[in-house]
């Protein structure tokens, strides 16, 4: 397959790009209905442990909900959406942005998402070719773009995402794909214990939480994928943004200052930027430094 897509260039990305436009669809749904997910989960366990049979007998009973289930429909009206009305980018030009049914207007997000997804995809593309960083690097991206929306919505690093993305980049690294499987090992450690160790130390000298343990797990999962040696440059990367976007927030948009600004978002921005030009911006600043 990786010789076909050598031989065709345009084919290859073609490919890249329709298949990410459609995982981009598929993330929207992702980061709707997970969390709703997980409270019901949350709810269900807490009926079971709390032996309130009939309310959880009750909630068992409820029709599916899924990431496949129930179908994708208009959230006034119900009328279910048809294929045709489905399709990334496209559908939402070709309705003007409103339901076929009750011209509801339907949030920008959709098509933003999608279109996002779509060219992160042919940018990795174009910057690996068609091999196994391609391939590693947009499953990667696509769990970042879900835990960003997710973390910018709710607070949250679902456990569900952040674990896998931890597997993945170790499977990956196990075929040295971007780094070697003793230093992806050391990344996810180092990823983890390092944030974790800030946390507490926040803690322990203010009171306060100053992040959660999902982002604890999400530093892991890019250490494991690019190495313990990008790490640094990661933390750096994404406390600075977020400081920057934080004071912007606070100066130009009069953000209160005791709302928490959720991390997930600038450590995936941080650790994309990483895997893609870690080199340049290494070679850059040994550069700088004279060494």
């Amino acid at each position: 397959m990786f010789d076909v897509f050598i031989q065709n260039p345009v084919l290859f990305y073609s490919c890249v790009l329709v298949f990410s436009l459609c995982v981009g669809s598929f993330l929207n749904v992702v980061a709707y209905r997970l969390p709703i997910m997980m409270r019901k989960q949350a709810k269900a366990d807490y009926l079971e442990i709390t032996e309130q049979e009939a309310e959880y007998k009750k909630l068992q009973n409820e029709p599916a909900f899924n990431l496949m289930l129930p179908h994708s429909s208009c959230p006034k009206c119900k009328a279910s959406i048809k294929p045709w009305q489905n399709i990334p980018v496209i559908s939402y030009l070709w309705l003007k942005g409103k339901c076929a049914n009750c011209k509801t207007a339907i949030s920008a997000r959709y098509p933003i998402v999608e279109a996002v997804a779509g060219l992160l995809g042919l940018f990795i593309a174009f910057q690996f070719g068609a091999s196994l960083q391609t391939v590693t690097l947009l499953i990667f991206t696509y769990f970042l773009v879900a835990l960003t929306l997710i973390d910018l919505d709710e607070y949250l690093l679902p456990d569900s995402l952040t674990l896998p993305l931890i597997w993945i980049g170790l499977f990956a690294n196990s075929f040295q794909v971007f780094t070697t499987l003793e230093s992806a090992v050391y990344g996810a450690l180092v990823g983890y214990l390092s944030l974790w160790s800030i946390f507490w130390l926040f803690k322990i000298v203010t009171g306060k939480e100053g992040m959660g343990y999902g982002d604890f797990k999400l530093l892991a999962a890019i250490g494991a994928l690019l190495g313990w040696q990008a790490l640094p440059m990661v933390i750096l990367l994404s406390s600075a943004v977020g400081a920057v976007v934080g004071v912007a927030m606070i100066l130009i948009l009069g953000r209160d200052k005791n709302i928490p600004i959720p991390f997930g978002p600038y450590l995936a921005a941080a650790g994309f930027i990483a895997a893609v030009w870690g080199e340049q911006i290494t070679q850059l600043y040994f550069s700088f430094m004279g060494i």
